[in-house]
């Protein structure tokens, strides 16, 4: 309802709407330290001058930030894992040009995650012939669809971990939290005993 830049955007002007709604808007959906991470990538891709590998395997790795941090959030119906998994592909692909492994000097959480998305690209196959090549589109659908069951499997046991984790800090230490959705201790309990149900089915599936 209120925007400094109306859509469609161009990458310049979604840069400058991050940097204005930042304090109001984002910084309440990530941390706010990222605000660097977006001046960073502002910086560098709001202009015609060209950079070396070195600043782009920091621009790739300030990208792989922030899209992890938007996934507490949400996958945005599959987008951000495809963007995940896109950038960090082109990761590799600039550690293969310089003759050596890209670097890893992001958070453990990050590499974790990038973990994951270079699995969910490994476990789409390549057709060798033409008569899978008609059979492909369909199946990566499928396999796609599958990747974002996943997610956003994961997501919500996280998101419920969090909310529990907020209501038993609250009721330890009122002062310590100041917003927190109202629940009681018994179903926090109950939420928590299907929550380990959950988690044992995901452990037991991914043992499979």
């Amino acid at each position: 309802q209120i925007l400094y830049l109306k859509p469609p955007w161009t990458l310049v002007n979604l840069l400058k709407c991050y940097k204005k709604h930042w304090m109001a808007v984002f910084g309440y959906v990530v941390p706010r330290s990222l605000l660097s991470t977006v001046e960073c990538l502002s910086k560098h891709l709001c202009t015609d001058k060209p950079f070396d590998s070195s600043t782009v395997r920091v621009l790739l790795q300030e990208s792989k930030k922030l899209l992890h941090a938007f996934s507490s959030r949400s996958h945005y119906d599959g987008v951000l894992p495809r963007a995940y998994a896109a950038v960090t592909k082109l990761c590799e692909r600039l550690g293969e040009v310089r003759g050596a492994p890209v670097e890893q000097d992001l958070s453990e959480d990050i590499m974790v995650l990038s973990e994951n998305a270079e699995k969910m690209e490994a476990t789409t196959p390549n057709p060798p012939n033409s008569e899978e090549k008609e059979l492909h589109p369909s199946f990566r659908a499928a396999q796609e669809s599958r990747h974002q069951e996943i997610w956003s499997v994961l997501e919500g046991v996280w998101n419920t971990m969090n909310l529990y984790s907020i209501e038993i800090f609250q009721k330890l230490d009122p002062s310590a939290v100041t917003t927190a959705a109202k629940s009681s201790f018994e179903e926090a309990f109950l939420g928590l005993q299907k929550l380990l149900a959950a988690v044992k089915d995901i452990q037991e599936g991914i043992s499979r």
